[in-house]
Order: C-alpha cells, then sequence, then structure tokens
C-alpha cells in the first residue's frame, strides 16, 4: 500500500482491501477526501 501525496491531490496505490482499509484509517480525522486534501494543501 502506497499513498502519494502532491499538491493536486492524493493518490492511494494497492489492492482494493488496502485501499478500503486507509480510507477507514483517515475517516477518524477527515470526514470527506476533499478535508484530507485541502489540510495537506496548508501545510
Amino acid at each position: 500500500m502506497k499513498v502519494y501525496i502532491h499538491e493536486d491531490g492524493i493518490t492511494l496505490v494497492g489492492k482494493a482491501w488496502e485501499i478500503i482499509q486507509k480510507l477507514k484509517e483517515y475517516q477518524k480525522d477527515y470526514v470527506l477526501v476533499t478535508d484530507w486534501v485541502q489540510d495537506i494543501s496548508q501545510k
């Protein structure tokens, strides 16, 4: 499982179950993926 973070967004690479698990993990901090992208772009 790889997570690539760039200024335009986020790319998740891996098997479907790994991506789902990672999204559930980040769901604890962010309601939407756009919130996650905005937080990363501010840092």
